[in-house]
């Protein structure tokens, strides 16, 4: 488990980070969301200890020490691979420095590259492979010592949605394993499919944190999705319904003033009829983080 408590840093009079307070338990995948700027980096880097900072951090109850950085798995936004290297060089020098041995690594690392589908050979040099295949061996150089802390900084940048998909597949398994993983992302959709937990930075204060659909709920089941055979006007001219979108998938997006005009709204639309849709549902996370960025 991860618990930061009241995290202060500043850079001369300029506050990045004002008392956060916040834990993540193993087992757990939590998204740490905000705009550019937030904090969101500036807070990995005081775990990491990069920076200086006030406040505690523990990990299962114990304060970081050099020893604990073992245990911590890092991907940072900035990929950094030395393209003069081999695959297997590249990663049994990094793995080594967490306490893993040549051995070790030439054992483990055929299965990550399997497990990751990585087009190339632990011979090959950095350089000659692809860069979706050299942000894989930064993924596995993240991984391969099997940290119990897992900081993801924007891992999906730049992957297509095969290998998109392969990433979530193994972060998962991290979480099966037992990991506290914390992860960065501006595509909403990532985190919401993901997450356990989702706390969200703004201005260096935590103005978000607590489950998924647990924050979801907090602003009511407004959002209702009707078959497109009906007819939009008409929608629109329900009371309650503040205005009526096209989800370019068959259904109309309607959103209304309460969730509480759920009922109204069925016995009206239908009719007494079949409806092949009416689905009530909380705003998605990306509505929420565009409503609380926009915020004063």
């Amino acid at each position: 488990m991860l618990q930061v408590s009241h995290m202060f840093k500043a850079y001369g009079k300029k506050e990045v980070l004002k008392d956060l307070n916040f834990s993540i338990l193993s087992g757990t995948i939590c998204g740490l969301v905000g705009k550019n700027g937030a904090g969101k980096t500036t807070l990995f880097h005081s775990i990491l200890n990069f920076l200086t900072y006030e406040g505690q951090i523990l990990l299962d109850d114990q304060p970081l020490t050099k020893e604990c950085y073992s245990q911590i798995g890092y991907l940072p936004e900035e990929r950094s691979l030395m393209p003069k290297r081999t695959v297997l060089e590249q990663v049994s020098y990094l793995a080594g420095l967490k306490g893993m041995s040549k051995k070790e690594v030439a054992e483990q690392l055929p299965i990550w590259m399997k497990k990751l589908r990585v087009k190339g050979r632990m011979s090959d040099k950095i350089k000659s492979l692809s860069k979706g295949n050299q942000q894989k061996i930064q993924l596995i150089v993240t991984l391969i010592h099997q940290p119990q802390l897992i900081i993801l900084d924007e891992p999906f940048s730049g992957l297509d949605p095969v290998n998109t998909g392969l990433l979530k597949q193994v972060i998962l398994e991290e979480k099966a394993r037992g990991a506290t993983i914390i992860f960065s992302d501006h595509v909403m959709t990532n985190v919401e499919e993901l997450c356990d937990q989702l706390i969200m930075i703004k201005d260096g204060t935590i103005i978000l944190n607590g489950d998924i659909q647990g924050i979801r709920l907090q602003f009511g089941r407004t959002r209702l999705f009707v078959s497109q055979e009906l007819d939009k006007d008409q929608l629109a001219a329900l009371p309650h319904v503040l205005s009526v979108e096209d989800t370019k998938q068959g259904k109309w997006r309607l959103i209304l003033d309460s969730e509480e005009a759920g009922p109204e709204l069925f016995d009206r639309i239908s009719q007494g009829r079949y409806l092949p849709t009416f689905d009530q549902q909380a705003p998605s996370i990306d509505e929420i983080f565009k409503l609380k960025s926009e915020e004063a």
